[in-house]
């Protein structure tokens, strides 16, 4: 029998985790095809089926599911002598895997990803962003990016930059033709922009002053569930949008927008890094913690590009 190569297993472990050949051509940097003949060429040359497929789902068979798991920790183990190398090295080499959301990926962007690979120039970063939060454990990430009170109480997380805050805000044209609102109760009486989240609801916007919390399920006929939009409309008069600082900071300073309700809208953590604590951590991510360390220490700000 022919050797067996680590791409084909590696093809076959990936598949297997992620129930899907595409998101495993992804997650590997291969062509769909390419993959496909790996695990196809490693079933020919061990006369085993590993998958069952359909046009909808991928799974192993019972013959499949054996292997994988004989082969899985051998492979963890093969890649954790990989990076033992690796951190003898001047400078780390491989590839980074973070999930985040859109909005996060347009703030790190510049500062942190494009610096990162400035320094590391062997390194490759795989970003990827979804609305939902994920197991970055399980769909094959080194890390992920979300705001600190979405980290998973499991992980260690690394805070990137300073605190923020969420406000109120409207244009001045909509504000031309109605009152303020001084309390959050007052936004009842208002055309607000609501928000749609990932999990399919309709997020309440939040406030709080000295100690008291206060959450309101603001009326609206116009629901988005991107941030780009919600600004693009608010600007237009659509309506009140609750929405992060960081994209409207410029906006409220040039006088296209006027925040509201500012004393209802405390700071709070911002961006964090996150990672498993159980696992071995791979160099190219100890290179990003320390980056955003060195970052938090020189008390740099994170600003967002405008949208």
């Amino acid at each position: 029998m022919a050797k067996t190569g680590l791409t084909e297993l590696d093809a076959v472990i990936a598949v297997a985790r992620l129930g899907s050949f595409r998101a495993a051509a992804t997650e590997l940097g291969i062509s769909s095809s390419a993959l496909s003949h790996a695990v196809a060429a490693l079933e020919t040359r061990l006369g085993v089926r590993l998958f069952n497929r359909t046009t909808r789902s991928v799974s192993a068979t019972d013959a499949g599911g054996q292997f994988i798991a004989r082969v899985a920790p051998a492979l963890a183990e093969i890649g954790g002598a990989i990076e033992d190398i690796n951190s003898h090295r001047d400078t780390p080499v491989g590839t980074l895997r973070i999930n985040t959301s859109a909005g996060a990926a347009r703030i790190i962007l510049t500062p942190i990803i494009l610096d990162y690979m400035q320094r590391y120039p062997d390194m490759n970063v795989v970003l990827v962003t979804e609305g939902r939060l994920v197991d970055i454990v399980g769909q094959g990430f080194d890390a992920g990016i979300r705001l600190a009170e979405a980290v998973p109480q499991d992980m260690i997380a690394i805070p990137i930059g300073g605190d923020v805050r969420t406000v109120v805000v409207g244009s001045p044209d909509y504000f031309d033709k109605r009152d303020m609102p001084v309390v959050p109760a007052d936004l009842l009486r208002h055309r607000c922009i609501r928000a749609r989240m990932a999990t399919g609801a309709i997020w309440s916007w939040e406030f709080e002053r000295r100690g008291e919390a206060v959450e309101v399920d603001v009326p609206g006929a116009l629901t988005l569930d991107e941030t780009t939009l919600m600004l693009e409309a608010t600007l237009a008069g659509a309506g009140l949008a609750y929405l992060n600082e960081w994209a409207v900071r410029d906006h409220i300073a040039e006088g296209r927008l006027v925040p509201v309700l500012e004393e209802w809208s405390p700071p709070y953590p911002a961006l964090c890094l996150y990672y498993p604590g159980r696992r071995h951590v791979p160099a190219g991510l100890r290179a990003l913690i320390e980056l955003i360390r060195e970052r938090n220490r020189a008390g740099d700000v994170i600003d967002v590009p405008k949208p």
